[in-house]
């Protein structure tokens, strides 16, 4: 991965509403309305509903900043 790609990826990261996000499925984390995202700002609506995928989507807004940390430390060492 270039650092230039790295850098677009980190630049969406960071653009997206703060998190973090957290994957809301009926019956599962409540039991009343629909399965969304819950980002503190706006709730995420995905249709259709694909329980794995929304929960990588929600995670993905926690996951994807420690990804970059981990790769930029990797580089770092690598020189």
């Amino acid at each position: 991965m270039t650092n230039t790609e790295l850098k677009e990826i980190e630049n969406r990261c960071n653009l997206a509403t703060k998190g973090p996000w957290k994957s809301m499925i009926e019956g599962r984390d409540h039991f009343c309305g629909a399965h969304f995202i819950m980002t503190g700002k706006e709730d995420i609506y995905i249709s259709p509903f694909i329980q794995s995928d929304q929960d990588f989507i929600a995670n993905a807004k926690q996951d994807i900043p420690k990804l970059i940390d981990e790769i930029k430390r990797l580089k770092t060492i690598q020189k």
